[in-house]
């Protein structure tokens, strides 16, 4: 009996090339994957982790591979340029590394910054181990999809020790396009025992287009690492990005992340974070502002493995229109993490009656002398509230505006780069209803 045809999203992808590495265990890796990939399709509706963000429309889409044209489109940095961010930079267009408009020269002492496909040129052994994890789970589609035709991303490491102060900037834009365009990112990230780093991380667009982005990153902690970590996600407002990062502490290791999500049509970020040394601690603060007819999704997920592990996680979400958002926050305190104080907070906003965002908290602790909570809301602004402004002569669309940027800046109040911090806060206030 013949199998069904794939739909037409899975069938032009199985259609690019897959990247020639000369590697023999890459290629076959790759190989492995894209058959994976054609065997499972796309995950739907049924699977919990993809309960809220159907894929249907997406199915029937489809993307020719690579831009041949990115490496010569004129793009004006001003595009990507971002108060206080003025350090190393590595940028990609459409997916393809763009030397011109990044800034590698003079690299501070113990920085490592290039692209990964560079970096498996020199010397491909120290990353196989890395690039050669697998993901058996149900719904890991785009996983596997990135695992077969990413040829490049960013190779970044900080050797022990080292304290980078200027912040690092990953610049990943879209740019038009002759058709509908796939990417494919791949990164991986090491911050060695006592290292310190800011870190950049920037989606945006230089017009309108609808092109499809996947990225997949690895960022390891070593026992003491610190890094601040600051994700702006801009998309054009036609395009879809899918992305998953993991992150691993080690013993003390600290990482702060600040998100603000507020671009394209559909967004997904799955944020799977392992505390596996004693005494690490995470803290995020995220905002995603869906609007029109955008799908934001979040999933972030915790486990706690070791002794005395710390998390605090704290995000907001403003839909308005017929927008919809989706958050999914997941704490795990594995068996012998005595000790982990964990917490997740999740407050959201819809602006019209049309709008909608779905939540799922999820506490799971099988360990012993344990701090933990969780909670989610979501509602309107709190009517007390806009009395008291308007009693005191603010007009009633003005105040709205005025308590939902609070609620949103919030999530900035404890970003240390002042100018950095300054601009996104504007960013939100801009993003807001009239």
């Amino acid at each position: 009996m013949s199998q069904p045809a794939p739909v037409p999203f899975v069938a032009s992808l199985l259609d690019a090339p897959l990247p020639a590495s000369g590697i023999a265990w890459l290629d076959a890796q790759r190989r492995e994957h894209r058959d994976a990939f054609a065997a499972a399709g796309l995950p739907d509706t049924r699977m919990e982790a993809w309960k809220y963000t159907a894929l249907r429309a997406l199915g029937q889409r489809r993307y020719a591979a690579g831009d041949a044209q990115a490496a010569m489109r004129a793009i004006d940095p001003a595009a990507f340029a971002l108060p206080g961010v003025d350090g190393p930079r590595l940028v990609f267009v459409n997916g393809t590394y763009r030397a011109d408009l990044s800034m590698l020269d003079d690299l501070p002492a113990g920085l490592t910054l290039q692209p990964l496909s560079q970096a498996l040129r020199q010397d491909a052994e120290p990353l196989r181990f890395v690039l050669s994890r697998h993901e058996p789970e149900q719904g890991d589609a785009f996983v596997r999809l990135n695992a077969a035709l990413a040829a490049d991303g960013v190779m970044l490491k900080v050797v022990a020790g080292a304290k980078i102060a200027a912040p690092v900037h990953l610049v990943f834009l879209g740019a038009p396009a002759e058709g509908e365009l796939a990417w494919h990112l791949r990164h991986v990230i090491e911050l060695g025992e006592g290292a310190e780093l800011a870190l950049v991380e920037h989606h945006v667009a230089d017009g309108e287009q609808q092109h499809l982005g996947t990225a997949v990153g690895d960022i390891m902690l070593r026992d003491g690492a610190v890094l601040r970590h600051v994700l702006y996600q801009q998309a054009a407002t036609g395009s879809t990005l899918i992305r998953r990062s993991r992150l691993h502490l080690g013993a003390r290791a600290q990482a702060m992340l600040h998100v603000l999500e507020l671009g394209g049509a559909l967004v997904r970020h799955e944020l799977r974070a392992e505390l596996v040394g004693d005494g690490a601690r995470l803290d995020t603060r995220g905002v995603f502002m869906p609007h029109g007819r955008q799908h934001i999704d979040t999933q972030l997920a915790i486990r706690h493995q070791a002794l005395n592990t710390a998390s605090d996680s704290v995000w907001r979400g403003v839909a308005d229109q017929r927008a919809r958002g989706v958050f999914r926050g997941a704490i795990l305190v594995a068996p012998g993490a005595d000790g982990s104080d964990a917490s997740l907070s999740n407050k959201n906003l819809l602006l019209s009656a049309q709008a909608e965002i779905d939540t799922k908290p999820e506490l799971e602790i099988y360990a012993d002398e344990v701090k933990a909570a969780h909670g989610a809301t979501v509602g309107q602004l709190d009517e007390r509230s806009l009395f008291y402004l308007r009693s005191r002569g603010i007009p009633q669309a003005e105040a709205r505006a005025l308590l939902t940027a609070a609620f949103c800046r919030a999530m900035l109040d404890d970003l240390p780069n002042v100018a950095l911090r300054e601009h996104l806060a504007g960013l939100l206030a801009a993003r807001l209803p009239d």
